[in-house]
């Protein structure tokens, strides 16, 4: 099988790592870029959320570089994320493109489903394969993590801007070609190592600024303007508490391992949002009382427009922002969405959080520790 995914962020390092260490031949999507949602937006219906458009643009542009095979993850609950595979079926029809289409459904709503898929990507690996292919896969997944969180703690304190992002423009190229564990960590170390290097000793005044909202939106730079990028330019230190691996722990491991306790976002959420509504709509409620608990000084809150669950969640933020004195900005993005009024808004609410901080001197726990749990 020559096998594709979807763009999301750096997902495709690990994801190369598992499939390729299987046998497979890994067909890695281009970037995201206009040329994508373009391809997309044309082969699915207007009113479709913009995860949708630019997935679906995904599998045409890697479908044309030889792939004849599609992961797809499915979803559970009030969110079209659970539709998207048979729109994407009708539509790579319509468009002539002949991929076999796989769904990994979450294990809690079809279990079955999900060993079925396991057995057809294991091919005739050995359950040994398959342990070791996950265990490179996963140091890889934390290891992303690693460096996308320290790239959001330290851009605003970089000597020169841009050293930041090369040098961790660097260490994911290395992480790709890792083929061990010890690679990976030896990898990961050293560009934190390098990153740590190229930043103030002594660092100006910053606000620290939590980013929550649909972890698609939230995890792909190019469907979110780089918006972790500007903030960091703008002065804000980014604190992200959606990762990789805190979803693969929270709705494959836990899954699967049911004696293993979820992380109990519900918990901040009340009482504000007291019940599953979908998607990540209960994160972004939970995760935004966590951190004007722990003092941040502002959240920005990212979401597709017309996303059901974070339509709920954006209902309910102004009503935690009151409560708990924390600023909160929502921003809905679609595939025509423009850096310009992007930027303003940015700029205009990291000035006022700017403000803030000058007039109370609140300073909130950071960068010393990032309790923001995961």
């Amino acid at each position: 099988m020559r096998v594709t995914f979807p763009h999301l962020g750096n997902l495709w390092i690990p994801a190369k790592a598992f499939l390729s260490s299987l046998g497979h031949d890994v067909i890695t999507p281009p970037p995201t870029t206009k040329r994508t949602l373009s391809i997309g937006a044309s082969h699915t219906p207007d009113g479709a959320c913009l995860p949708l458009k630019v997935t679906m643009g995904n599998f045409i542009e890697a479908v044309e570089l030889g792939a004849d095979t599609i992961l797809m993850a499915g979803g559970i609950g009030p969110c079209r994320l659970g539709y998207y595979c048979e729109l994407q079926r009708r539509a790579l029809a319509r468009a002539g493109c002949n991929a076999q289409l796989i769904v990994v459904e979450p294990p809690r709503s079809d279990f079955r489903g999900f060993a079925n898929v396991v057995r057809t990507i294991k091919r005739r690996a050995t359950l040994g394969h398959v342990l070791e292919a996950s265990r490179l896969a996963w140091a890889k997944f934390q290891a992303v993590d690693a460096l996308d969180q320290a790239a959001n703690m330290a851009r605003w304190r970089e000597v020169s801007p841009g050293d930041v992002d090369a040098y961790i423009g660097r260490g994911l190229a290395l992480l790709d070609a890792a083929e061990t564990c010890d690679d990976v960590r030896h990898v990961a170390e050293q560009t934190l190592h390098d990153v740590e290097g190229c930043i103030e000793v002594t660092p100006r005044q910053a606000v620290h600024v939590g980013v929550v909202g649909e972890i698609y939106v939230v995890m792909e730079p190019a469907v979110n303007m780089d918006v972790c990028k500007k903030l960091g330019r703008l002065g804000a230190q980014v604190v992200q508490p959606l990762t990789f691996s805190h979803w693969i722990e929270s709705h494959v491991v836990c899954d699967i391992a049911r004696w293993i306790p979820k992380p109990d976002v519900l918990s901040w959420s009340r009482p504000y949002l007291r019940h599953f509504v979908g998607g990540h709509g209960v994160e972004s409620v939970g995760h935004s009382v966590e951190m004007a608990r722990l003092g941040l000084h502002g959240v920005v809150h990212l979401a597709p427009m017309t996303c059901m669950p974070e339509i709920v969640a954006q209902s309910i933020l102004p009503s935690v922002s009151l409560a708990e004195g924390i600023p909160v900005m929502s921003l809905a993005v679609d595939e025509h969405t423009a850096d310009v009024g992007f930027d303003t808004r940015l700029e205009a609410f990291v000035d006022l959080l700017l403000a803030n901080v000058h007039e109370n001197g609140k300073t909130p726990p950071y960068p010393a520790a990032c309790p923001v749990s995961t």
